[in-house]
């Protein structure tokens, strides 16, 4: 019987408030007046995204590339027990699926830990061919991933890449569930037989979809009466003894 594993990334396998903000905070910049915009319901978020982006670009000191925004990222704040979580559960035979408005960047490299057995190849949820050549050997992932971000420019030979006006935008804020029941579909596993880790209302949706719905490390008290379990240590250590205790698997 096959398993699915979905796993929000900000706060969750990252420990940090989001992967957006780690990089406002290496430029020196703030998203404050957007993100009012977006809470007063003036501002969806697909225009959240573009106003971002154009924020990034505008940033003190220019030269904002593909390149320096990878640079950026380096570094980031990873979650205690992460790396053993998704190891254990592919090494038992469960589908993992990264599932967060996060940026790609983390959530590719996070991604490309786990190479499979493939060549890299473009798939949906699937890692991009830079990260397979720069740190899985170009290999595909076993994981699958659904993130937004920006998408880079094409480079004129001169100078570097760019990122252009319109980002990446694979997950709605309220769309998760959506994502969900399409693997479900594809990868022919049940919703008896799917886990959700979450942080916050916008995982609402992977809840409902989930047998096994877990608020971690919560971002405030709305979402606790959507989520059969809630761990407030922030280890996903114990994420994984309870996903595999409830779905009676093997533990490390």
């Amino acid at each position: 019987m096959s398993h699915l594993v979905c796993l929000d990334m900000d706060r969750v396998l990252v420990d940090h408030l989001s992967t957006w903000q780690f990089v406002y905070d290496g430029l020196g910049i703030s998203n404050d007046e957007s993100f009012a915009l977006y809470n007063q319901g003036l501002l969806d978020e697909w225009d959240w995204i573009k106003l971002d982006l154009a924020l990034i670009k505008s940033a003190p000191g220019g030269n904002i590339t593909d390149e320096r925004l990878r640079g950026l990222m380096e570094g980031m704040p990873m979650m205690k027990g992460w790396h053993g979580l998704i190891d254990h559960l592919l090494n038992i035979g469960v589908h993992v699926a990264i599932v967060s408005g996060g940026l790609q960047k983390t959530a590719r490299d996070i991604a490309a830990t786990f190479p499979s057995e493939q060549p890299w190849r473009r798939r949906w949820g699937g890692i991009d061919r830079h990260t397979a050549n720069e740190q899985s050997g170009g290999m595909d992932s076993k994981l699958h991933v659904f993130t937004n971000g920006w998408l880079m420019e094409s480079g004129d030979g001169k100078n570097p890449p760019g990122i252009g006006d319109f980002g990446r935008y694979q997950v709605q804020m309220n769309g998760k569930g959506a994502i969900v029941k399409m693997l479900q579909r594809r990868l022919g596993v049940s919703k008896s037989c799917t886990a959700s880790v979450g942080d916050s209302m916008g995982d609402v949706g992977m809840f409902e979809e989930s047998d096994c719905s877990i608020l971690f490390n919560p971002w405030d008290d709305r979402p606790r009466a959507h989520a059969r379990h809630i761990i407030e240590e922030k280890d996903l250590g114990l994420v994984l003894d309870l996903i595999c205790e409830r779905f009676g698997l093997p533990k490390p």
